[in-house]
């Protein structure tokens, strides 16, 4: 069998039975093609056959094509995983993967919005069912901090608007409640009265495109990218900087560290503190402020 079939099936177990979204699927199909790539440079299909020492070429193969760093984490970890599935199904004897690193690289801090540019941007005159619908999106990423993927996939059925609250299945299937806020919540409702004229029979997707079906990834990005030009925001927007944008604006106004962690849904609170672009200053005052027994005793 080609190496080819054992990567199919295991994209077909994590989506099966895994039961991870198709975003994060074809993330890992991507990232298994570069492996594929890499095998072949080898001269020879045989995925099975792969041991540490070649392993070890994986990411110095990437890292002279010019990825990233954390592209060449992200292919790493998906070649660790499949390796995992591999030797559970006792189809390799170790995982040649385990302890092989990408370069270092410098982390990238994040550049939110302005408080004023967000507003800016949300702050569509809708004059069409599109504009809308364009004004919702914008105003749900920026009032609960989805990621693209999450807030693609969402179905009507994820909103309660009596509550305003949105149900996002996040990563690793992890769902989680979020708050709508006020404007977002007007701006769905508006957004409601016109989707039954443009979505499709029995579509489930809160948003879809100008052919009633689900609106991909890609034409959000686009949108979000056209109103920043029609907005006049005069610098470059992707839906990741409104989840900044939301992350930091919520920080600075509330100095709640684990409130924005749980928001945005991180593992690990240090992903956050990168996120929101924290100094130790800040969190050091925040600790000092809101901890017990952080406080100094004072003199009898």
């Amino acid at each position: 069998m080609t190496g080819k079939f054992y990567v199919d099936d295991f994209l077909a177990y994590l989506k099966n039975e895994r039961r991870l979204s198709n975003y994060t699927v074809i993330a890992y199909q991507q990232d298994l093609t570069k492996l594929m790539s890499f095998i072949d440079s080898l001269r020879r299909d045989d995925l099975l056959g792969l041991n540490s020492a070649e392993a070890l070429l994986f990411p110095a193969q990437l890292h002279r094509y010019g990825l990233a760093s954390r592209s060449i984490q992200r292919a790493l970890s998906a070649a660790r995983s499949l390796y995992r599935y591999l030797d559970r199904e006792k189809l390799v004897r170790c995982n040649p993967f385990i302890g092989v690193t990408a370069p270092r690289g410098h982390r990238k801090l994040p550049h939110p919005l302005t408080a004023d540019q967000a507003v800016k941007l949300v702050g569509i005159d809708p004059k069409s069912d599109l504009d809308y619908r364009d004004r919702a999106i914008l105003e749900l990423f920026y009032s609960s901090g989805l990621r693209l993927s999450e807030l693609s996939m969402l179905d009507v059925n994820h909103l309660d608007l009596t509550e305003r609250l949105v149900r996002v299945l996040g990563k690793g299937s992890k769902e989680r409640l979020l708050p709508v806020g006020r404007y977002a919540h007007q701006a769905l409702l508006d957004w409601g009265e016109r989707r039954c004229r443009m979505a499709a029979q029995h579509e489930k997707a809160l948003f879809v495109s100008r052919g009633g079906y689900r609106l991909g990834v890609r034409a959000i990005q686009q949108r979000v990218q056209f109103w920043a030009r029609r907005q006049k925001l005069g610098r470059k927007v992707h839906p990741h900087m409104l989840r900044h944008s939301f992350a930091s604006h919520l920080l600075e106004s509330s100095g709640d560290l684990r409130a924005v962690q749980e928001l945005l849904g991180h593992a690990d609170i240090s992903t956050t503190q990168i996120y929101t672009h924290l100094d130790f200053q800040h969190l050091a005052k925040v600790y000092d402020s809101a901890h017990p027994r952080a406080k100094k005793i004072g003199r009898k």
